[in-house]
């Protein structure tokens, strides 16, 4: 898990550090909380997705699906929480998600191109870290629940890839994923002090 390593997950330019999964396992609570934030999230930005290209028909129907899959899995951590006395409650958000953000251009088609790439990189590194801890995990209950949610994860990455592949030229694509996917990188180099899915 050094970042020395080669990244085992596509698009992923670096694997997530051993100091991330040590910081996790020590705060399992707060990290059950933040992945209920997370689930909300992603089915918040599939939704603004569909309605900012509501004619785009692949997309919708597409996005649909995860937007309901997220909602899915939102509840199921809910549950998780309630049987651990976790009452939902706001927590300050990590660099992440703003810091990706800030590199989504604003002029269309630009906007779309960078709004589905940073999505699919945001799922591929749920992708990884859920897997991380389905490993790692010393619940066997957690664990199990984690492992359970990777598979779909992968799902939805590689259909922001795939609707990125089907509105853009693949070479557009590519060059702009590699930049993405360094300022995914760079924004998780440091380990962020709060324990976060995304820290």
């Amino acid at each position: 898990m050094g970042s020395s390593t080669l990244p085992t997950i596509k698009f992923l330019r670096q694997p997530t550090s051993s100091a991330w999964v040590e910081q996790a396992l020590a705060n399992l609570d707060t990290i059950l909380l933040d992945h209920s934030h997370c689930e909300r999230k992603a089915a918040g930005v599939a939704l603004n997705l569909m309605f900012r290209y509501p004619s785009n028909a692949k997309l919708v129907r597409t996005l649909t699906a995860i937007a309901q899959e997220e909602l899915q899995h939102f509840e199921q951590v809910n549950q998780i929480l309630e049987r651990r006395n976790i009452p939902l409650a706001p927590l300050a958000a990590p660099p992440y998600g703003s810091g990706l953000a800030k590199h989504i251009r604003r002029d269309e088609p630009d906007r779309l191109l960078d709004s589905l790439l940073v999505s699919g990189l945001i799922e591929a590194r749920s992708h990884e870290r859920l897997g991380l801890l389905g490993t790692h995990c010393p619940e066997p209950d957690l664990a199990r629940f984690y492992r359970s949610l990777m598979a779909s994860e992968a799902r939805h990455y590689g259909a922001y890839w795939t609707l990125a592949d089907t509105y853009f030229e693949r070479s557009a694509l590519t060059q702009r994923l590699e930049l993405l996917a360094q300022a995914e990188s760079d924004l998780l180099a440091a380990l962020h002090p709060q324990p976060r899915i995304h820290s």
